[in-house]
């Protein structure tokens, strides 16, 4: 449940001429609040004084508008994670990729039309760290009289999941950040933590009622396992993509992913513990989180308030990594469903990336605390990626401002290695682990194909990245492990019905082959969704070029497109208590 809001605005709906479109309209508030949902007081940047942030509930067609009023002391954009943003790149909300931030006591308004999609996004702030307690859930419903492709659910039930830090959130751009102090379940830490237990999200329930579960993992660095003691649930939706449906007791979604499940209150009368523990892929390097279970509770209509939860056990040890590749590896697309389109079988760029961690060196006279005494660095084919600072990408991009990036990133690594296996043996074995500082982009042609073999890399840590593609939504052809095989592997591709993402997570010491139609200009970034290794800069950007008409080429951008200064980051602003106990 939404901590305490203040300032909330109701949204407004403007309904078109259009049958079943409308403009959805919301104010967001962004300002710094006093929260306690531990034991200790702690100050954080909100939207309209809750965490999670609005639920923004739109319909397939509508017209999204939000105004962004920024009285935090932070710099933010607000980056609608998952949405196409056909025609409207400047409303992305990449920080210095679509447009420079929102600075203190500024505000910036984003339009944008929802088309072609269905099921549950998120919504979030997109500069370092901030989304740790700037997100919340972007629902998308059919236009009306459009049914679900699947059996109509009693209720809808959002489940956000995120992480919590007892520090300053400017402390969590420490290298390495530092371990996070609890999760939350729609705000609140459960029983499992102290000063919270008797503050846990329960979601009442009628025997014999199916619900539909919204599930958004919205933690800054952990992979999460989600399961509901006694019950399956049927995943019928992933990243917003119809599946076909898939009977499962338990789920994984990386950061920045999202699952629609329908849970049917199938058991006897009673009380049943839903729960969410940390998928540890490796030895990582991103902040370990704490190791016991996160709790909410599922209440039947007419169960005892003196009844013992019913439990379940979380995968966890040596058979996580298989429990989370089978879940991933099942699913498939509902073929014929709303906005299904066959895999495009012709390929036009072919692109083998290796990616996770390198090192970057550390300075003279500076002790630093990554391995061998080195920076941390990220590596995207050997390259990490350094954003512009002066103007947005996309801005450089469509005024020809040459000296902010180069159209230079390559299509392959520069050399082969045993990319899952890594250990040094050579002088170029330890150059592997410094990759080239740049500002490098790829660019495609308007509506060309564009296949990429995601290669995971035991360079430093071969832990699962959940690698995230802005603009589009891709096929995920195959997952696996080690190295992959030209030869072998792509005999096991799924052209029939594969997944579709726009988030995915690489398997640790693996690969995975994605596949997606170049048909929307603009820069869109591609990037680890773990903010932990934001910064670390495994990051790089798609340049997709104009097509043949105005209606298939970059516009130009809106004239209030915030602009970026030298002037610090963080201002004086006044704060806000908000108390958390209710």
């Amino acid at each position: 449940m939404p901590l305490a809001i203040q300032d909330f605005f109701v949204p407004l709906l403007f309904f078109s001429s259009i049958a079943s479109a409308a403009t959805v309209e919301h104010v967001f508030q962004v300002k710094n609040v006093v929260v306690k949902p531990l034991c200790k007081e702690q100050m954080i940047p909100t939207v309209n004084g809750s965490l999670p942030g609005p639920t923004i509930n739109v319909r397939e067609g509508d017209t999204l508008v939000v105004h962004v009023i920024n009285n935090s002391t932070y710099n933010i954009t607000i980056h609608w994670h998952g949405v196409f943003q056909l025609k409207s790149p400047w409303m992305d909300g990449a920080n210095m990729i679509s447009q420079c931030p929102i600075q203190p006591h500024n505000n910036f308004t984003y339009r944008f039309d929802i088309t072609g999609q269905e099921g549950t996004l998120l919504w979030h702030a997109h500069v370092v760290n901030l989304r740790a307690t700037l997100h919340g859930a972007l629902i998308i419903r059919p236009r009306l009289g459009r049914p679900y492709p699947f059996p109509k659910p009693y209720k809808e039930v959002p489940l956000i999941f995120e992480q919590w830090w007892d520090v300053n959130i400017e402390l969590l751009n420490l290298q390495p950040a530092p371990i996070c102090d609890a999760y939350l379940i729609n705000g609140l830490a459960g029983d499992s933590y102290p000063c919270s237990e008797n503050r846990m999200f329960k979601l009442k329930v009628v025997q014999g009622k199916t619900y539909l579960l919204r599930i958004i993992n919205a933690a800054l660095n952990t992979h999460l396992f989600f399961t509901i003691a006694d019950h399956n649930v049927t995943v019928v939706s992933v990243d917003a993509a119809y599946t076909t449906p898939y009977v499962s007791d338990v789920m994984i979604l990386t950061p920045g992913q999202t699952v629609d499940a329908l849970l049917t209150a199938d058991q006897p009368i009673g009380m049943y513990y839903m729960s969410i523990s940390p998928y540890i892929s490796a030895n990582s390097l991103a902040p370990v989180p704490p190791g016991h279970d996160i709790r909410s509770l599922i209440v039947y209509e007419g169960a005892k308030s003196t009844a013992s939860p019913s439990m379940s056990l979380l995968p966890s040890g040596t058979n996580a990594i298989p429990t989370a590749h089978r879940f991933s590896s099942n699913i498939t697309s509902l073929v014929g469903g709303p906005y299904w389109t066959p895999v495009p079988e012709h390929v036009d760029e072919n692109m083998f990336v290796t990616m996770g961690l390198g090192l970057d060196p550390c300075p003279p006279e500076t002790t630093c605390n990554g391995p061998l005494g080195q920076h941390i660095a990220g590596s995207f084919n050997n390259r990490t990626f350094v954003m512009p600072e002066t103007i947005s990408l996309q801005e450089a991009y469509f005024y020809n401002i040459s000296g902010v990036y180069t159209d230079d990133f390559p299509d392959q690594p520069p050399m082969k290695f045993d990319y899952a296996n890594f250990s040094v043996r050579t002088e170029s074995d330890y150059e592997m682990m410094f990759p080239e500082r740049k500002t490098s982009i790829k660019t495609l042609k308007f509506n060309s194909t564009v296949e990429i073999i995601v290669q995971n890399t035991g360079i430093i840590s071969p832990e699962s990245h959940p690698m995230h593609l802005h603009g589009f939504n891709f096929y995920v052809l195959g997952y696996g492990f080690g190295n992959y095989d030209p030869i072998r592997d792509a005999r096991k591709l799924n052209l029939v019905n594969p997944q579709m993402h726009n988030t995915v997570g690489v398997p640790p010491g693996g690969w995975v082959v994605l596949r997606f139609i170049a048909n929307n200009p603009g820069a869109w970034m591609f990037h680890c969704h773990m903010d932990a290794h934001l910064p670390y800069g495994i990051i790089m950007v798609f340049i997709v070029e104009n097509g043949p008409t105005p209606e298939t080429s970059l516009q130009p951008p809106p004239s209030n497109l915030p602009q970026c200064t030298h002037d610090p980051t963080i201002y004086e602003s006044p704060t806000t208590n908000v108390d958390l106990s209710s």
